[in-house]
């Protein structure tokens, strides 16, 4: 689609941002240029779609999307007289969903806290956050999601708080975090959209978190301050206290729900009721043509009075999900976003929050903390989320310039800050299940009251490397890393029948779960097998005869590899294909009850910590138990 690209020769220099706010009714470019501890912005270009692209922050059309960001984008272009390559984007959406968990590990004895400790509590906390995500009533079961990032809002040690983990001393760990899920389609419609017009999506983050970037700084959010972004779809809400993000949500009534009653007020077409909206504040009458072809004059005042109920609920939504999210009420409120300066709006929420009404305010005279241009008015409400996704970009690790490459692929990177191979790996589509793995069920059954067991099928342990080597999931991922993931392969479950139990003989009856049969069954595990002398005396010395069972059909291997497991010999025979024995593989063993741990599961080889996919070798003294909660 872009053509233009053949003109310009010159690309932006590196260190520069180009960011694009994709919202509802339009599009908004910035581009911005890292200078000290501020950004300069150098260009912004602004465009209203022509057609209903958007629906409540989502794409619907991806090439009028792409129409309208090309037009922005080449306007900047020529601006600026380079060719624009990268783009950082935010992600919102009418499905923005949150999960909000706290996680204890346990290590057992104090120790000095290393970053794989960090990781394996944060890999927990985000595992049980999936669970509860997916587990909770209603959940549409049929759509697959994307963990498109988390926030650790608060760590304990030894149950006090602390901002920062490694290197301390200590042996209980804990942390709050809050898990953002967004279905696929949202994420793969924007990066369809970008790559229409030949832009590689460089960043990605979530819309509430660009918007508190730009409207509260990171030195004031030791207070307790909500942020709400209103966009003509949606208005995307985020708190903050004692220095971080709490949480954020989104509330699907905006600025559309005002043109939509005014439309219906007043007989005219959407555009229309826009300008009439947009022109409600600047003038004491309004004049305009209804789809009947009368020309209208209307009073500021009546136009006030024919919103104020859709005004009504657009401030109760608001409200409700202020408190929601935050637990009570903040201390103060930032109004951003176009549909911030709608009349009435501010002492609507002052009144439905029953708050001083000097504690809300339209945002915009923090965003010189963070910014500054010598063209353009920053203090806009309207440019929280684009200026905020540029400052995101500008003071963190992910810019246009940070690339991963996952199994050959640009990763998609949803959030600000550093990363691990555990936040490239979860922000890709898999899952902790995918990094261990897991082993099949084992089917275990009574045979002539002895315990007989099958086991399930071993799972095949992920593949993970990180530039070639051998990586850990707490690894640090750099700028141009490629990293190579194989997701472990699950075991089947194990399965039998009832002549791989006992041999059916003449003068004897077999029953299971005292039900006799004569044919070659499949067992389910809990079956009660037992093999009984026909009242026949003909057949009294066949009866003598012992029945075979599970253990007499084990074939009998030469090579056998012994461990201790739990303070118990363990001695098991060599992998047909001499693999080694995986960490993993003594799950099945350690007679935990892996569909019901409630506490921390502590893994140790040697003495030492461990991890799922650690090799095994001959006499290594292995412990696995859970630690209740």
């Amino acid at each position: 689609m872009d053509n233009r690209n053949s003109i310009l020769t010159d690309t932006l220099p590196d260190q520069a941002i180009f960011a694009l706010d994709i919202g509802t009714r339009s599009i908004i470019g910035m581009v911005g240029m890292p200078d000290g501890d501020r950004i300069h912005i150098v260009a912004i270009e602004k465009a209203e779609h022509t057609k209903r692209a958007m629906i409540d922050g989502q794409i619907e059309d991806i090439d009028q999307v792409a129409k309208i960001a090309l037009e922005v984008k080449e306007r900047l272009e020529k601006k600026l007289g380079c060719r624009l390559e990268k783009v950082c984007v935010a992600a919102a959406g009418r499905a923005l969903r949150t999960e909000s968990v706290t996680y204890e590990l346990d290590l057992m004895n104090a120790r000095k806290i290393d970053a794989e400790s960090v990781s394996k509590l944060e890999a927990g906390a985000i595992s049980e956050a999936e669970m509860a995500f997916m587990n909770r009533e209603g959940r549409d079961s049929d759509r697959q999601f994307y963990l498109v990032g988390y926030t650790v809002s608060r760590y304990y040690l030894d149950n006090y708080i602390i901002s920062n983990l490694l290197d301390h001393h200590g042996r209980l760990l804990k942390a709050d975090i809050i898990a953002t899920f967004l279905p696929t389609e949202v994420v793969e419609s924007l990066y369809a959209a970008m790559h229409k017009i030949n832009l590689e999506v460089a960043s990605l983050t979530l819309e509430p978190i660009a918007a508190i970037n730009a409207a509260i700084p990171q030195n004031i959010r030791l207070l307790n301050l909500a942020m709400v972004d209103i966009g003509a779809g949606t208005s995307d809400i985020a708190v903050c206290r004692d220095g971080s993000v709490t949480g954020y949500t989104m509330a699907i009534l905006a600025g559309d729900e005002i043109t939509e009653t005014i439309m219906k007020e007043y007989l005219v077409d959407f555009d229309t009721a826009e300008r009439i909206k947009a022109q409600v504040d600047e003038a004491e009458e309004l004049h305009f043509s209804d789809i009947m072809g009368f020309e209208q004059t209307i009073t500021k005042e009546a136009v006030f009075q024919s919103i104020k109920e859709a005004s009504s609920r657009l401030c109760q939504e608001i409200t409700d999900k202020i408190l929601e999210v935050n637990g009570g009420m903040p201390s103060a409120v930032f109004l951003a976003g176009g549909g911030s300066r709608l009349m009435g709006l501010k002492e609507g929420i002052v009144e439905y929050m029953k708050i001083d009404s000097k504690r809300v305010a339209i945002a915009g005279n923090n965003f010189k903390i963070n910014a500054y241009s010598d063209e353009y008015d920053l203090e806009n409400p309207e440019y929280a989320t684009p200026l905020g996704i540029v400052i995101s970009a500008g003071f963190h690790i992910v810019n246009e310039g940070f690339r991963v490459m996952l199994n050959e692929k640009p990763a998609k990177l949803f959030r600000n800050g550093s990363f691990t191979v555990m936040d490239i790996l979860m922000m890709n589509g898999y899952n902790y299940q995918d990094m261990i793995g897991r082993s099949g069920q084992n089917l275990i059954v009574q045979v002539n009251g002895k315990r007989t067991v099958f086991y399930g099928e071993k799972a095949e342990p992920s593949v993970l490397t990180l530039n070639g080597a051998q990586a850990q999931l707490s690894d640090t991922v750099n700028a141009e890393d490629w990293i190579v993931f194989i997701p472990a392969k699950h075991g089947t479950n194990a399965k039998a029948k009832l002549s791989d139990v006992i041999k059916q003989r003449e003068g004897m009856r077999t029953l299971v779960n005292e039900v006799e049969t004569k044919e070659d069954v499949s067992l389910n595990s809990g079956d009660s097998i037992v093999s009984q002398p026909l009242l026949d005396s003909t057949d009294r010395d066949m009866v003598e005869q012992k029945p075979e069972t599970a253990d007499d059909l084990l074939p009998k291997e030469m090579g056998k590899i012994a461990f201790f497991l739990n303070d118990k010999p363990l001695t098991l025979p060599l992998k047909p294909d001499h693999r080694p024995y995986f960490l993993m593989d003594m799950l099945e063993y350690s007679g935990l009850d892996l569909k019901n741990v409630s506490g921390q599961v502590v893994l140790t080889v040697n003495g030492e910590n461990a991890y799922f996919q650690q090799e095994l070798h001959n006499r290594d003294q292995i412990m696995i138990y859970e630690v209740k909660s």
